[in-house]
C-alpha cells in the first residue's frame, strides 16, 4: 500500500514508486511493461487527476489515504520467460481488479528470479469509489495468483502447515551498535592516548559525536541517541579508562562472549511440606475447613509425614 508522504504531493509520492517499478535497467529499456487504462509514460500524473476527480465528485478527502497498491509476483529462475512473466501479472491483475482499477505491470529482469511489479490505482476508473482492503486481502490474493499461475503451466510454492515449516536454526552475525564502538575504541587505544580527552578526539576524528556531561556519551552515523561508556561493558567503562591513565592497569577488556549482561533468574526451590504447612497457617479462618476439604489438604500432608 503507497500513502501519502507528509510534505509531498500524491503525483510526487507516486511518481517515486512508479519510476522504480518502470526503471530501464529492469525492464530492459521498458520492453517489459503493459498497463490497463493509462500509459505507463503517464501513469503517476493519470493516477493522481483520479484522485482530485474523486474529492470534486464526493467531497471526501483524508490526510492518511491510500493513493495505490503494489503486488510483487515472482517465478523461480529458468521456468517463465519475461513475455510470459508479464502476460501472468496483467492476467492477475485483471481478475484482482475485476477490470475497474487502472494498473502498470513491469517485469524486472535484472535478478535471477524474474518478478513482476504490479501497481493499481485505489481510486475506480469511474472515480467514485475506492479500493477496500479485507479480511485475509493477501490469502485471497495469493490463491488468485497461484491459479493464475498453474493455469499457464508454472510452478506455485505449495502450502504447508505451520508445524511442517523448517525453523531457522542458523542466523547471520550481526555486529551490534556497541560492538562497532567497542571496536573503534580498541583502534584509538592503539594510539596509545594519554589521558580520556585526548580518546576523545580521536574518535571525534572517527566520525562520532562525543557529548561532554557528567556521563560521557557517544554517538555514531547510525545511532539515533547517545549511548553511554558505562553501557559498553567491562574494560571501557569510565572508571576503567582512568585506571589505565593513571597507569594502574593495562588496557584489556575482557573477550566479548563473557560480556554478558542477561539476568538469569534463580530457581525457585519447593519443599512440597513446607510449603503445605505454609498454606495451613495462612488459611486458618472461616471457611478453612470447607476449603481443604476441597483441596485434599489433610490427605496430601498425611502422605508427606509418613515419608
Amino acid at each position: 500500500m503507497y500513502y501519502i508522504q507528509k510534505n509531498r504531493s500524491v503525483q510526487q509520492c507516486l511518481k517515486d514508486r512508479t519510476d522504480y517499478a518502470e526503471n530501464g535497467e529492469k525492464t530492459e529499456n521498458g520492453e517489459y511493461i503493459s498497463s490497463y487504462e493509462c500509459d505507463s509514460e503517464t501513469v503517476d500524473q493519470e493516477f493522481a487527476f483520479s484522485k482530485s476527480r474523486y474529492r470534486q465528485l464526493t467531497g471526501r478527502s483524508r490526510d492518511d489515504d491510500i493513493i495505490a497498491y503494489q503486488i510483487r509476483q515472482a517465478f523461480k529462475p529458468g521456468k517463465v520467460t519475461p513475455e510470459e512473466a508479464n502476460r501472468i501479472g496483467y492476467e492477475t491483475a485483471m481478475r484482482w481488479t475485476k477490470g475497474n482499477h487502472a494498473f502498470i505491470v513491469a517485469t524486472h529482469v535484472d535478478k535471477a528470479h524474474i518478478h513482476n511489479h504490479i501497481i493499481y490505482n485505489s481510486t475506480t476508473l469511474d472515480c467514485f469509489h475506492k479500493f477496500r482492503s479485507f479480511l485475509f486481502c493477501g490469502i485471497a490474493l495469493q490463491r488468485g495468483s497461484d491459479l493464475v499461475c498453474l493455469e499457464h503451466g508454472c510452478s506455485v510454492i505449495k502450502p504447508r502447515k505451520p508445524g511442517e515449516r523448517e525453523k531457522r536454526t542458523v542466523y547471520s552475525n550481526r555486529k551490534s551498535i556497541r560492538d562497532k564502538i567497542r571496536e573503534d575504541i580498541d583502534l584509538a587505544m592503539c594510539r596509545n592516548p594519554k589521558n580520556m580527552e585526548e580518546l576523545l578526539k580521536y574518535l571525534e576524528e572517527m566520525g562520532y559525536e562525543i557529548k561532554r556531561a557528567k556521563h560521557i556519551g557517544i554517538k555514531g552515523e547510525m545511532q539515533k541517541s547517545f549511548l553511554r561508556f558505562d553501557s559498553l561493558g567491562a574494560g571501557y567503562r569510565e572508571e576503567d579508562f582512568e585506571k589505565v591513565f593513571k597507569g594502574e592497569e593495562c588496557f584489556n577488556p575482557p573477550p566479548r562472549e563473557k560480556q554478558s549482561h542477561r539476568y538469569d533468574k534463580p530457581e525457585k526451590k519447593f519443599d512440597k511440606l513446607l510449603d503445605i504447612q505454609d498454606i495451613i497457617v495462612r488459611g486458618k479462618g472461616p471457611g478453612y475447613e470447607r476449603w481443604a476439604k476441597v483441596h485434599n489438604i489433610k490427605q496430601i500432608l498425611q502422605n508427606c509425614l509418613r515419608q
